[in-house]
């Protein structure tokens, strides 16, 4: 089976995907989207409203400046994959809980091993803990962390950095880190 069929494949599996209750307050599940040959992997939190009714992620605010710090460092969107942690939206913007991040852990990985980019990078507490541990992206934004043969880059979600201007100086700062190593 090519790598396309698996992902495609996967897709429709998480599109159809009851293994935690965020499926039944759901309108669509957000899969992700990128080319199978996507050198970067963003894997942000959780799918939000607009995310939710498009079945897109990172589709609103957050979404746009993610894009425009894409750009800064010389790629486009569409040149990188980027995807959740979940793939439902929680009810009201909650925060995940540890058993919805358990039962979309599988998928998540499943993608990063079709997918098999150069650097995973990390949008958020929620990314960092779910993926490599317990780390606070206050202390871990800006630093790469090798494990299970991998290259991860953490850096701090946009919604964060919409929120609050010295994040978002803090982001850009970590993507011209990020850029560096892709040079």
């Amino acid at each position: 089976m090519s790598r396309e069929e698996e992902l495609k494949i996967l897709h429709q599996t998480i599109n159809k995907c009851k293994c935690c209750p965020l499926h039944s307050t759901r309108i669509n599940a957000v899969s992700g989207e990128g080319p199978l040959d996507a050198t970067l992997f963003f894997i942000g939190e959780a799918p939000g409203a607009q995310e939710d009714e498009t079945g897109r992620p990172f589709v609103g605010r957050s979404g746009k400046l993610l894009a425009s710090m894409i750009e800064e460092i010389g790629l486009s969107r569409d040149e990188v994959f980027i995807t959740s942690v979940l793939k439902s939206r929680p009810p009201n913007n909650r925060l995940p809980l540890s058993s919805e991040i358990e039962a979309c852990r599988p998928y998540v990985e499943k993608q990063i091993e079709i997918i098999n980019p150069r650097i995973i990078v990390l949008l958020g507490n929620v990314a960092i803990s779910s993926m490599i541990g317990p780390w606070k992206v206050s202390e871990s934004h800006g630093h790469f962390f090798e494990a299970n043969d991998r290259s991860y880059f953490m850096t701090y979600h946009p919604a964060a950095a919409l929120r609050f201007p010295s994040v978002k100086e803090h982001m850009k700062q970590d993507f011209s880190i990020l850029k560096t190593e892709l040079l």
